[in-house]
């Protein structure tokens, strides 16, 4: 299980600790971009979402579920996300955030693969209340992708 994670920049280290207390068997690395960070543990989704939800976080602003981590490269991204789609079972909504790539555009990646997944599996899609969300996360020349309901993305308030 990949799990993105976000922090105020500079408390990334704050966030480390939180995420190996919460999560006990965990590996944490840091990205080039402030505040986002990789975690890796072979807990369940389910059971990795619950601990981290019922956690008092001082550091953790924001807590993506992944399934994969892959090239940033279109052939690898339409490959994956016609893998994941076999997962949605409802409406849905592609999401991008695009950090340190100038050849894919948050906008492009969303309409693209939401075209994709609409002609492969004649899917529904719904931009505010999807079932699924297909979230796209570049980071660089990787990009983490994975298919979530919107009760498995975390959001913390966090005091910067």
């Amino acid at each position: 299980m990949i799990l993105l994670v976000t922090a105020p920049p500079g408390r990334e280290g704050d966030a480390i600790l939180e995420l190996e207390w919460a999560l006990e068997k965990v590996r944490v690395k840091g990205t080039d971009w402030r505040g986002v960070l990789l975690a890796e543990t072979p807990l369940s989704r389910e059971e990795a979402i619950k601990k981290l939800k019922n956690f008092e976080t001082q550091a953790i602003q924001r807590v993506v579920p992944l399934d994969v981590l892959v090239p940033a490269k279109w052939e690898e991204i339409e490959k994956t996300v016609l893998e994941l789609g076999k997962k949605i079972n409802g409406t849905f909504a592609v999401r991008a955030k695009v950090r340190g790539n100038k050849k894919l555009s948050q906008r492009e990646l969303e309409v693209k693969l939401g075209s994709l997944l609409v002609e492969r599996y004649n899917l529904k899609v719904n931009l505010s209340e999807p079932d699924f969300t297909v979230v796209t996360e570049v980071l660089g020349k990787r990009i983490g992708m994975g298919v979530v309901r919107k009760s498995e993305i975390l959001r913390f308030e966090v005091k910067e």
